[in-house]
């Protein structure tokens, strides 16, 4: 597949066909150039300080309905 890079603005661009394309276009994209390759790939944004977050959160909080599911038996394999 080919395809052609232009000029956009100050900034170089690539249109990247539809096969290829990502199906979300509201995601941060990060792009990195080594030697004659450029990669582009979703962010993956670090899990680190996911506590702190949670830990804001007050020791009363709860979802509704979460305490009032029960196990059901499973039959046996």
């Amino acid at each position: 597949m080919l395809t052609r890079a232009f000029k956009n603005g100050n900034s170089q661009a690539v249109r990247i066909p539809a096969d290829l394309a990502y199906e979300r276009t509201d995601m941060d994209l990060e792009i990195e150039r080594n030697g004659d390759e450029i990669r582009i790939r979703p962010v993956h944004r670090s899990l680190a300080g996911v506590l702190e977050k949670f830990a804001r959160f007050s020791q009363d909080i709860k979802v509704e309905g979460r305490d009032e599911q029960g196990q059901t038996e499973r039959e046996t394999l």
